[in-house]
């Protein structure tokens, strides 16, 4: 268990962002009260039991008996007031594989990813995993207890990247595996047919999910900071080109520029949200960052 959380979650990360809730856009009802507003004023709730309090809780739901007994707080939980389940999909293609340390994709997306899920999951909302190439390769059911971080966490371990991604089938196989209105965060570099991304948003975003788009990449691959002559290796394909990098820089940042600028386009037309994540950034400074904008804008609505 302590393997498995040090090598995905920093405690020091997570003391900069422990007092950040992580909020739906959308009132989404569920099957237990989480720390969110409930759009059932006024409808008949029953009692289901007690969690311990966390900063950000509602104070008006602690129960002061408990407290009086056991001097601790807790927070009083109902039936049908809201949840939400957060669904974390992580592209483990061999594109993902680029990079070293720390900031390497899939390194660098599986810590953000776990870090966001054990926050969601303190707020006694669900979280699943889902990793992804040109398939859906493995699927971890929602949950909401420590266990289901180490059931993502040993999933994320095991894995070994391999293959091309498939945007368009993968998102709609997610798509299918959903409840109602659930949050999907997806951690991808999004190498592949812009078109098929587009495809998968649609589907998910029919069946109104709120979609979350974390675009990972490496500062190699937004800067090209390589002189000389270079052999390009490609991770999914086979093969490998001699290019002189002054005679490819200029065309390759125009083409880089063009791609992310497409994939932000396809994410705001779909009414998604689009999150930079380089690699080079703390990981701390890039949540830290990303929450309390979020929280901003959508206390300003």
């Amino acid at each position: 268990m302590r393997t498995i959380l040090s090598r995905y979650i920093d405690p020091a990360v997570l003391a900069l962002v422990a007092d950040r809730h992580f909020e739906p856009r959308d009132l989404i009802v569920g099957n237990m009260a989480g720390a969110h507003k409930s759009p059932l004023s006024g409808f008949a709730v029953e009692f289901a039991g007690h969690r311990e309090y966390v900063p950000g809780d509602d104070p008006k739901h602690i129960d002061w008996r408990v407290f009086f007994n056991r001097d601790k707080y807790f927070v009083k939980q109902y039936e049908l007031e809201t949840n939400f389940v957060c669904n974390f999909v992580i592209d483990v293609s061999a594109s993902m594989q680029y990079g070293a340390g720390t900031e390497q994709k899939l390194a660098y997306a599986s810590r953000l990813a776990m870090t966001l899920a054990f926050s969601v999951i303190r707020q006694s909302d669900k979280a699943s995993l889902a990793l992804f190439d040109d398939r859906i390769r493995e699927f971890v059911p929602a949950g909401n207890s420590l266990e289901q971080i180490l059931r993502m966490g040993s999933q994320l371990a095991r894995h070994i990247p391999r293959d091309k991604t498939q945007l368009g089938d993968c998102f709609e196989e997610i798509a299918g595996r959903l409840g109602r209105r659930e949050i999907v965060m997806i951690f991808s570099d999004f190498f592949g047919d812009t078109s098929e991304l587009e495809r998968g948003l649609q589907r998910l975003r029919f069946d109104h999910h709120e979609v979350l788009l974390f675009h990972i990449l490496h500062s190699d691959e937004l800067h090209f900071p390589f002189d000389g002559m270079l052999r390009i290796v490609g991770l999914e394909d086979e093969g490998n080109l001699p290019l002189l990098a002054d005679d490819i820089r200029e065309d390759y940042l125009r083409l880089m520029r063009e791609f992310r600028e497409e994939v932000r386009s396809i994410v705001i037309r779909n009414h998604c949200e689009y999150i930079l994540a380089k690699t080079s950034i703390p990981l701390a400074t890039l949540l830290a960052d990303y929450l309390n904008e979020r929280s901003q804008r959508f206390d300003s609505h």
